[in-house]
């Protein structure tokens, strides 16, 4: 039996804590060594009257687009404390699978997810988001991000707002862990999904263990975020997973580790 390709393999989770154990447990599974690094963390939105008037319109939308997982949870609770269930006849989107995926376990039906890909420019290519003359959407996602959905979708003449409903923080991860798995020769790749978690990442290393983390393998959920990773010097192999959930995950470490095991180490 061939052995798989994850049993020994050092893979340093940086997912935001709350989000980490479903990828955590499918690594260990397969016989990773799994170090839990998070380099975001998920802070109440910077304007609770806000997402509370938000609330209040979300029945006058005729789209909602949840961008992230985190945005369709803090929403989703916010409706739960007030009582309220998602209200009839509002279509909702979502920018990926696994958004879409925690929408419906709260069970509310995601009506459009882009068939492929998993970012703005895949929403806006779905037939449903190319003719929005004259519809209101509402934006959930968090306190910054990319605005290529709502300019695109404003150029294509639909009334849009933007609920910021919750804020991205880097935490304090200690990266005394960083340097513990090192020197047990147990990173050998690292699952970073954003730009912003990528950025945390270098920040939180710093300077002194900038030259290591450059030559660890990376595996990221878009080609931008590997742009982005490019651009900072990271040498030890990128691949870009072919989704947002677990299993897309999963296998894309694999795929690394098939295609880069221990080429990395400095």
């Amino acid at each position: 039996m061939e052995r798989d390709p994850l049993r020994g393999l050092g893979v340093l989770v940086t997912r935001p804590a709350h989000q980490a154990e479903p990828l955590c447990r499918a690594l260990e599974a397969r016989g990773a060594r799994v170090i839990r690094f998070p380099t975001l963390a998920i802070a109440p939105p910077p304007d609770a009257d806000a997402v509370e008037r938000g609330i209040d319109r979300l029945a006058a939308m005729d789209w909602v687009v949840f961008v992230s997982p985190n945005a369709a949870r803090s929403l989703l609770d916010r409706l739960a404390a007030r009582g309220e269930a998602w209200p009839d006849g509002v279509r909702v989107a979502t920018v990926g699978a696994g958004t879409a995926a925690e929408l419906e376990a709260r069970g509310v039906a995601v009506d459009c997810v882009p068939a492929a890909g998993s970012d703005s420019e895949a929403l806006l290519d779905e037939p449903a988001f190319r003719h929005v003359d004259g519809q209101r959407a509402m934006l959930v996602r968090g306190e910054s991000g990319r605005e290529t959905l709502r300019t695109t979708l404003a150029e294509r003449g639909a009334r849009v707002e933007v609920l910021p409903a919750y804020r991205r923080v880097r935490p304090d991860s200690d990266p005394a862990v960083l340097d513990r798995a090192w020197a047990r020769g147990m990173l050998d790749v690292a699952v970073v999904t954003s730009t912003e978690a990528l950025d945390n990442l270098v920040g939180l290393a710093g300077e002194a263990r900038r030259s290591r983390l450059l030559a660890t393998g990376l595996v990221v959920m878009s080609e931008r975020v590997a742009s982005r990773a490019s651009g900072l010097g990271f040498a030890g192999g990128i691949v870009v997973a072919d989704g947002t959930g677990t299993d897309a995950l999963t296998e894309a470490v694999a795929r690394w580790a098939a295609e880069n095991r221990r080429q990395n180490h400095p």
